[in-house]
């Protein structure tokens, strides 16, 4: 009976307790055992322990004594090679791949690792499935049967020494990473049980199918064991052979499918010298420990198995804590050392309360290698410094698939060995895409089986998919943990939805099934042709028939026709992106990037009640996948896992994309879908067609948008692909400070309007500024500093900076903590500006003498015009003395109070609507107090003039400040 047939009756969904039970390991790597072990390249390693028992001529006295004086200098040059073998063998397998370099040079294997919870089992718990689906059942179970790395091989429960280890786990669960960190110990002594251990990669062994004997396929690979191999199984050396991914390997157990072999130096294919050491019949002393995926833990017979071991992942969330604590604790991760050491602190503190909260993300984290996305988008999104970013999200996502899934095939006994990525493109997208396409997030059992098997037709189909929920589905869906969907299945983290969904559209997998037929049908009409002109053009030459060429390029007709109707899918995939991109009803959600935080740090503040109903699921990543996926380097890593993007699909898929995503970016997006915008084009990676849509953006409002490090530095990269002036540049509340200038300072060069409202730009903020105004390409006009705290020691910077401007024509300090020194400094060298027209200083608790001496400057200056200094500490007497200072036609108008003498001031509604903007961020009995001077002073003036027009505008102005302390003393402005 067929695999697929035995397996059929566990087909439906409810029965995927089997699949469900390992979780994943943490770190990198998942599936890297550094490339999955060697990869089969050559490497130099020490010489190892030898003792050759040999003979040589002479007398049998002499004999001895030379024996034994060689097997002393034996013994001393195998201890000397051991410990080179255990310090090579500990810096090649130290070493971390690429992704792991950004946390810097203190991530190591033996800086960071947590171990995960290991297992014992048995062959009938593996076959047996489990009813329960939850995770608080797999969080649950009982820890009896946990055993030790360390322990694996001791004596089972009946007293026999185990030789023989299979541990086995999921794709994910980082089975190599722990693999990794046991060759470390042993190198460093943690694990004296064994004087030599010897790793092979399966991988590597099933691309060879060359004859080789033991003897020869380990000084091949290890060539400093070349002088100990002789005496393997001759003496009583414990060694220990790892072999890593057995899946890889097609073993055969019969006698008729692999001979007996006892003889280390007989060539036999290296499947057979695997079968015949787990026999025990080859090298049987020897300790053998294979990793392998659930699939294919039956093809080792249970006889020759003396342990099963599964990983469990972090089956308890204070293993999940310790991991956080290590990993965003390191030196590395802060971007320096002894920076950002409060805001790592803060992270941990913020993402263990979320995992106390039992939210998705503990389930999530349940898989070790989740543990290392989580660490490593959090890594991402707060400790991005750089112009461009080193990295993209979906880079970072597209990287932690490569290190799980790279070289992985999902069934090697398959002829079609499908990569296991292309598998899951297509079937995982598809449910992905499904999803975000009728907005919902969670899955039946049903929603799974139309999607997996609806189109089931063939053995192998079948035998795919079961191969498929034993290794694969625990890795992308989990069960829900939200009470009442406990039996429903969500993607393990969120964002991998949308990841997946784009891929499956970007892969074009996405078609009908008209589409489908006609590309198998275009792909076999257009063998035929070629092999048909061949033979056309030989009888054309001997039979001169005229409808032969007209038959010729009938043939052709269909292949051209098809490849016209591929043009209009990448048309399809471009406006799908498009469409998704500028969708309005996303208009008034947070930015993608405070999504994802979100997502993993959760939202600080009450619970929602149970019965209240949720937010409509967003799905805004989704087209920014689509474009990152396109990208060179994704799509280069996409190849290796077995998913091709051309590069003329991604050209066309641009060009088709490029006027619509223009078109609408014209239309004025809300800041939150701008830095959206400005995010899909980042991650994009198209610098010609990135500068082309820039170039649009004349204004830029990100006003309320958080600009994180990372946010300022995609703002910074992509408007640097152009050079164009920007009109009004608009950072009114976004959090910036004297780093974030530094950073867009190239931005800021080019832009005339810049509102920096709102950020707590104190004096250092201020040195970027005076850089920034004196620089000779500067461009800025108009530069707005209100409710800033610049004070004193700001204002000399922003006056050094005044007089040296040349572009500068509008400068607002509205309440900036300035006092009567900071407006005097600016006073002071005010006379060095030369195109200045407008200087607002007010609510600066400025005095008389202050406010006499900023208008006297004024009086001189050869453009300014207008002062505003309402809302100071100003007396009656400063009034007076400031309205004397003015002069009817080429004086400065000094705006300080509603009226100018016995008339309302023509600025009075610009005074009372700055008020009322920026109330929420003023002191609110302060502007109670003077709004209730310059009641007064209106009241004052009306009852000065006799002018019936006059008095009906005061009336009309007191009446509006009066409505404004109304509604400022009941709480209602």
């Amino acid at each position: 009976m067929s695999r697929a047939v035995q397996g059929r009756g566990c087909l439906p969904w409810a029965r995927l307790g089997p699949y469900l039970r390992a979780a994943s390991l943490p770190g990198a790597a998942g599936g890297s055992f550094h490339g999955k072990i060697l990869h089969g390249d050559r490497i130099s390693l020490p010489r190892s322990c030898v003792r050759h028992q040999g003979g040589s001529q002479g007398p049998p006295a002499q004999r001895s004594s030379s024996r034994h004086g060689l097997d002393h200098l034996r013994t001393v040059a195998s201890s000397d090679a051991i410990k080179k073998h255990q310090k090579t063998l500990a810096a090649w397998f130290s070493n971390q791949p690429n992704e792991e370099r950004q946390f810097g040079p203190s991530f190591s294997l033996d800086a960071v690792h947590v171990d995960p919870v290991i297992r014992e089992s048995s062959l009938e718990q593996i076959l047996k499935p489990s009813p329960e689906l939850t995770i608080q059942h797999q969080l649950q179970r009982s820890s009896r049967q946990v055993i030790s790395l360390q322990n694996l091989f001791d004596v089972d429960a009946c007293g026999r020494q185990v030789k023989n280890v299979v541990l086995y786990g999921t794709v994910g669960t980082g089975k190599s990473t722990l693999i990794k960190k046991m060759v470390v110990d042993w190198c460093h002594g943690l694990l004296p049980r064994f004087e030599l251990v010897i790793p092979f990669s399966c991988e590597d062994l099933s691309h060879s199918h060359v004859p080789i004997s033991l003897r020869r396929l380990v000084t091949k690979k290890y060539q400093h064991l070349r002088d100990v191999v002789p005496i393997l199984g001759a003496s009583s050396l414990k060694v220990l052979f790892i072999l890593n991914g057995l899946e890889r390997l097609n073993l055969d157990f019969r006698l008729a499918g692999t001979e007996l072999c006892c003889d280390p130096s007989e060539p036999i294919a290296p499947s057979a010298i695997v079968v015949n050491l787990l026999r025990k019949y080859l090298l049987p002393e020897a300790s053998i420990i294979v990793t392998t995926r659930p699939s294919a833990v039956r093809r080792i017979p249970g006889k020759y198995v003396g342990r099963y071991a599964e990983i469990c992942g972090f089956s308890d969330t204070n293993l999940q804590k310790l991991y956080f604590q290590m990993r965003l604790s390191q030196p590395g991760c802060g971007g320096g050392e002894g920076e950002g050491s409060g805001e790592q602190d803060n992270l941990v503190d913020m993402l263990s309360r979320n995992l106390e909260r039992q939210n998705q993300i503990a389930a999530a984290c349940f898989l070790p290698s989740y543990c290392w996305l989580v660490c490593t988008t959090l890594h991402f999104l707060y400790f991005t410094r750089t112009v461009p970013p080193s990295q993209t999200l979906t880079g970072i996502y597209t990287s932690f698939l490569r290190l799980n899934f790279s070289g992985e095939v999902l069934d090697s006994t398959d002829p079609t060995n499908i990569s296991m990525m292309k598998y899951v493109a297509r079937t995982v997208g598809k449910l992905a895409h499904e999803g975000v396409m009728s907005r919902k997030t969670c899955f039946s059992e049903e929603d799974l089986r139309q999607c997996f098997e609806v189109e089931m037709k063939t053995e192998s189909e079948l035998n795919l998919l079961e191969v498929f929920r034993s290794d694969v589905f625990r890795f992308f869906l989990t069960p829900c943990v939200q009470p009442g969907k406990e039996h429903t299945f969500v993607f393990t983290i969120p964002a991998m939805q949308e990841y997946l969904a784009a891929l499956y559209v970007v892969l074009g997998e996405k078609k009908t099934l008209a589409q489908k037929v006609g590309k198998e049908l275009s792909e076999l009409i257009g063998k035929v042709s070629e092999d048909a002109a061949v033979v056309l053009g030989i009888v054309s030459k001997v039979l001169p028939l005229r409808f032969l060429p007209v038959l010729f390029n009938l043939l052709k007709i269909f292949p051209r026709f098809f490849s016209r109707l591929s043009g209009k899918d990448r048309d399809t995939i471009a406006r799908t992106m498009a469409e998704e991109l500028f969708k309005e009803e996303d208009y008034n959600n947070d930015d993608v990037l405070d999504q994802i935080n979100s997502s993993i740090l959760g939202v600080e503040g009450p619970m929602r009640h149970p019965d209240e109903a949720p937010d409509d699921e967003v799905f805004e990543l989704f087209p920014i996948f689509m474009g990152g996926l396109l990208s060179r380097r994704n799509r280069a890593i996409l190849e290796q896992l077995g998913c091709s993007i051309k590069n003329l699909a991604a050209f066309e898929i641009a060009e088709a994309m490029k006027k619509t995503v223009i078109r609408n970016s014209r239309k004025g997006l809300p800041p939150s879908e701008l830095m959206d915008y400005l995010f899909f084009l980042h991650e994009f990676q198209n610098e010609r067609f990135t500068a082309e849509a820039v170039r649009s953006l004349r204004t830029v409002n990100l006003s309320s948008v958080k600009l994180t490090p990372l946010k300022c530095s995609v703002l910074a990269s992509v408007m640097g692909t152009a050079c164009h002036e920007v009109d009004e540049l608009n950072l009114t509340s976004c959090n910036l400070d004297a780093g974030s200038l530094r950073t867009l300072f190239p931005v800021l060069l080019r832009c005339k309007v810049l509102h920096l409202q709102l950020n707590s730009l104190g004096p250092d903020a201020c040195e970027e500024l005076r850089a920034l105004l004196l620089h000779d390409k500067c461009a800025v006009s108009d530069l707005r500093l209100s409710n800033n705290p610049v004070g004193a020691q700001g204002a000399r910077l922003l006056a050094e900076a005044l007089a040296g401007n040349r572009s500068l024509s509008r400068l607002s300090l509205l309440h900036a903590a300035l006092g009567d020194r900071g407006a005097e400094e600016i006073a002071w060298r005010l006379a060095d500006n030369q195109q200045l027209q407008e200087l607002n200083l007010g609510y600066n608790a400025l005095t008389d003498a202050a406010a006499l001496q900023v208008v006297e400057v004024a009086k001189k200056h050869a453009t300014l015009d207008k002062v505003h200094l309402y809302f100071n500490d100003i007396s009656e007497e400063g009034k007076r003395a400031l309205h004397s200072l003015r002069m009817d036609r080429d004086g400065v108008r000094a705006l300080v109070f509603l009226t100018a003498g016995t008339d309302v001031s023509d600025y009075w509604s610009s005074i009372l609507n700055t008020v009322h903007r920026n109330l929420p961020f003023w002191d609110r009995e302060r502007v109670r107090q003077h709004l209730a001077l310059l009641l007064q002073d209106l009241e004052s003036s009306r009852r000065q003039t006799a002018n019936p027009w006059r008095k009906a505008k005061f009336l009309r102005v007191e009446s509006e400040v009066k409505r404004m302390l109304g509604k400022l003393q009941h709480g209602t402005l």
